[in-house]
C-alpha cells in the first residue's frame, strides 16, 4: 500500500518487470479502477489465484477482502494513519508478517522504534555512484539566473521539475501558483524546442498518468506540478527541481521534494 496513484503505478510497473517470466499473478487497484476490474480482483483475492495485490487506500476498503494475507508492506507510512494502517492487517484471521517503510519518520514512529516496538532495518547509505545535492536558494529578482541554468542542463539533455504549492491564486495566501508559472514557462520555454508536461492533484488519473509517461520517457523536457510528485517518483534524468515559494512547505515535505533529485549518477541542484 502507497499513499498515491502516481506511486502504486510505479511500484506496479517495478515488481511486474522483476518478475516478468515467473507464474505470479500482480495486480493494480486504486480509486480509479473500475468497477468491472474491482470485482475481479476481489474474485481473485478470494480463490488464491491473485498472488500481489499493489495499491493505495482501495486496499482498505471493506470490499477487498484477503482469503489469506501474509504480508503486509506499507510505503511512506507516514502518509497514513494508526487506523488505517490497522484496517489493512486486520483483513486476516492470522496476522500477516508487516514492513512498514519511510524515509521521513514522525514522532510516534520514532516512539515505537525506541521503546522496541518495531524491529528495525536502516538503509543508511545511498546507492553506488550518488551525488551529494546541492540546494541554493534565489530572490525572485534573480529569476534569469535560474531560467538560464535551466536552459543550459536542458542543453546536456536532462530534465526539470518545477513544484507549485497551490494550483490556482489564492486571495488568502500570497504564494506562487501552479497556473500563473505554466504561463510563465511556457512563454519562456517554447515549442518545438521545448515541450512541458503538467501534474497536479485536481487532474484525472488518466490524464496524469500521460503526462508522468512523457516526462518519464524523456519527451518532455520540464514537469510543472504540485506535491502529487511528493513521493515516489523515480526519474534519474531529471536533476533539477525549482521549489516555488519553498517557505510554505513543511521539512519533512522539501526534504521528500529534494529526494525526487539525485537519483542518477550525475550532479544535481535543488533550488
Amino acid at each position: 500500500m502507497a499513499p498515491t496513484e502516481i506511486l502504486t503505478t510505479q511500484h506496479y510497473q517495478t515488481i511486474t518487470d522483476m518478475l516478468k517470466g515467473m507464474d505470479i499473478k500482480v495486480r493494480l487497484l486504486t480509486g480509479s479502477s473500475k468497477r468491472s476490474l474491482r470485482k475481479d480482483i476481489s474474485e481473485s483475492l478470494l480463490d488464491k489465484s491473485l498472488n500481489i495485490l499493489i495499491g493505495t487506500h482501495a486496499l482498505i476498503e471493506e470490499n477487498v477482502q484477503f482469503s489469506n494475507l501474509g504480508l503486509v508492506i506499507i510505503d511512506e507510512q507516514h502518509r497514513f494513519g494508526v487506523e488505517q494502517r490497522a484496517k489493512l492487517w486486520q483483513k486476516s484471521y492470522n496476522p500477516p508478517h508487516i514492513l512498514v517503510m519511510t524515509a521521513t519518520p514522525i514522532p510516534r514512529t520514532l516512539a515505537m522504534t525506541l521503546y522496541g516496538d518495531l524491529d528495525v532495518s536502516v538503509i543508511d547509505e545511498l546507492p553506488p555512484g550518488r551525488i551529494p545535492v546541492k540546494t541554493m536558494h534565489f530572490f525572485d529578482s534573480e529569476k534569469n539566473k535560474v531560467f538560464g541554468f535551466l536552459r543550459e542542463r536542458i542543453a546536456e539533455g536532462r530534465q526539470v521539475f518545477i513544484v507549485y504549492p497551490l494550483i490556482k491564486e489564492s486571495e488568502k495566501m500570497d504564494y506562487k501558483d501552479l497556473e500563473d508559472g505554466w504561463d510563465t514557462i511556457s512563454r519562456l520555454f517554447q515549442p518545438p524546442e521545448y515541450s512541458i508536461s503538467v501534474v497536479h492533484g485536481k487532474m484525472t488519473p488518466a490524464i496524469k498518468e500521460e503526462s508522468m509517461r512523457l516526462f518519464r520517457e524523456g519527451k518532455s523536457h520540464i514537469l510543472i506540478a504540485t506535491t502529487v510528485i511528493e513521493v515516489g517518483v523515480d526519474i534519474p534524468n531529471a536533476t533539477v527541481m525549482v521549489i516555488e515559494s519553498a517557505e510554505r512547505f513543511g521539512l519533512s515535505q522539501l526534504h521528500q521534494l529534494r529526494g525526487r533529485v539525485g537519483r542518477g549518477a550525475i550532479s544535481h541542484i535543488a533550488f
